[in-house]
């Protein structure tokens, strides 16, 4: 019962994160730019896409997405950061080009393929920017691999399940055109098109569980950090987000105006501006 529980409201926080977005509209997102390398990587048990751009560029950022999305999700944020830095962005196991194995799904196992990934391509070290998801995986990067992390810009992220808010009424009819929105978009790029289901599902399993990580684990995160947000965050409470970054030492908290769990792709201008002076700060 608690489980069903868990995943009703974890379906209702992925509706969330992608349609209901107050302030600024949710912009359509436009096409990746052609990369100076792709490709599917062996990583664990896994293929796992990924992507490079401006490779001769300022030290690598790593661009991890959220929830049911692909690195597709980045198509604002590439073109400008790719104009300064080398930009690696990936797809999380099951989603996007990669595929899928029956481990179950875990932010540790998430952040164990993209340490194999670095490590087939070389990357010692990078900064890592994430959204929701991709910012829990940042987090574990920091606190348990610091020696491959620059700096870490988390939006979105909570650390443990007592951040979620309570889930509200849903709009059935919008869920019902985002998730059919997904699952076209996942038969488009995955390579197994009718493994939608099965996906959504391992993805819900563990979100009735994790995130999991404890306030003294974020004590030990030494990169310099921006835990960032939206004004209008309708998933995660705003407390929640205060007690993140209060627990990590120095990292700054940041607030988005005008903006929700979408903030990434209903502003991307001033997603960007946060991004690169975290980036360009020496």
């Amino acid at each position: 019962m608690i489980l069903a529980v868990a995943l009703f409201f974890s379906e209702a926080c992925v509706i969330h994160k992608s349609t209901i977005a107050p302030g600024k509209p949710l912009l359509e997102v436009p096409a990746m730019p052609k990369a100076d390398e792709s490709g599917l990587m062996p990583v664990n048990d896994i293929k796992m896409y990924y992507a490079i751009y401006n490779k001769k560029g300022n030290e690598p950022v790593i661009l991890l997405h959220g929830g049911l999305g692909s690195s597709d999700d980045w198509g604002f944020e590439v073109p400008l950061l790719a104009k300064t830095h080398e930009v690696i962005v990936t797809d999380c196991r099951g989603r996007g080009r990669s595929s899928m194995s029956d481990q179950s799904l875990s932010y540790e196992l998430m952040t164990s393929d993209l340490l194999s990934l670095m490590d087939h391509l070389h990357i010692k070290r990078a900064s890592i920017v994430g959204a929701s998801d991709g910012g829990i995986i940042g987090l574990i990067m920091a606190i348990h691999h610091p020696e491959h992390i620059n700096k870490l810009f988390a939006f979105g992220a909570n650390y443990d399940l007592s951040g979620y808010k309570k889930p509200g009424s849903v709009d059935t009819a919008l869920a019902a055109k985002f998730m059919r929105k997904m699952a076209a978009k996942y038969r488009e790029l995955s390579p197994t098109p009718d493994g939608f289901a099965a996906m959504r599902s391992a993805l819900f399993k563990m979100y009735g569980s994790q995130p999991d990580i404890k306030p003294t684990e974020l004590q030990t995160i030494k990169a310099p950090t921006v835990i960032a947000d939206g004004e209008f965050e309708q998933f995660i409470t705003r407390e929640h987000t205060e007690q993140l970054a209060h627990h990590i030492p120095g990292a700054k908290l940041l607030i988005i105006p005008n903006v929700s769990h979408g903030g990434p792709i209903q502003d991307p201008v001033s997603f960007h501006k946060a991004v690169i002076k975290l980036l360009d700060k020496n």
